[in-house]
């Protein structure tokens, strides 16, 4: 196995840190595994990406000139990334934020309604507020995770739990809810 995947979003859309997450639960799985960040102008609104590559094998480098996997957070990144994606590939987009269409017939593509997941689980949380859209990076990497089987969803639940930060607690297991309905949406998609 070896897969090269690229997430991307608006700065503080947590693509970074999703990226960071598949990272951890891919060397908890015993893969080789490499991660890099792309910092920048993109963190003040622009599109943030990373990529990262999980392999059976030493991996040779971690450049990423046509990923396996795209994980799209808003149109821009769809924009940028969907014509990278190798054949037989698998394009993910949050169908919450982009409402065109993707051409390409040779990948596999699943629309995600990440942000309005995100809302959903996270109102409860907001006294009676509107939820917050920070959880839809991770209902893409549940997506992600269904759709490949490149690791257990289970390894992605507990790099959550060892990862997230002590200020961010309280957000667990509205993660973990989210993780799990972007899993179900991945295999609704692809059955």
């Amino acid at each position: 196995m070896h897969e090269e995947i690229i997430i991307s979003g608006f700065g503080g859309q947590g693509a970074l840190f999703a990226g960071q997450l598949l990272a951890y639960a891919g060397m908890a799985c015993d893969k080789h595994v490499t991660w890099i960040p792309s910092y920048g102008p993109e963190m003040r609104g622009g599109t943030a990406h990373c990529t990262v590559v999980l392999s059976d094998d030493p991996i040779g480098s971690p450049m990423v000139r046509h990923p396996s996997a795209v994980l799209a957070l808003n149109l821009p990144s769809l924009d940028k990334y969907e014509d990278l994606v190798k054949p037989g590939g698998l394009l993910i987009y949050n169908s919450s934020l982009v409402s065109r269409t993707v051409d390409r017939g040779d990948v596999r593509v699943i629309p995600a309604p990440a942000n309005a997941i995100s809302l959903e689980e996270t109102a409860p949380l907001l006294d009676g507020k509107p939820g917050d859209a920070r959880l839809a990076n991770v209902v893409m990497l549940g997506a992600l995770v269904q759709a490949t089987g490149l690791i257990p969803l289970q390894a992605i639940e507990t790099a959550l739990a060892e990862h997230l930060p002590a200020r961010h607690r309280r957000w667990l297991e509205p993660n973990g809810r989210a993780l799990r309905r972007g899993a179900a949406i991945a295999e609704l998609a692809l059955a």
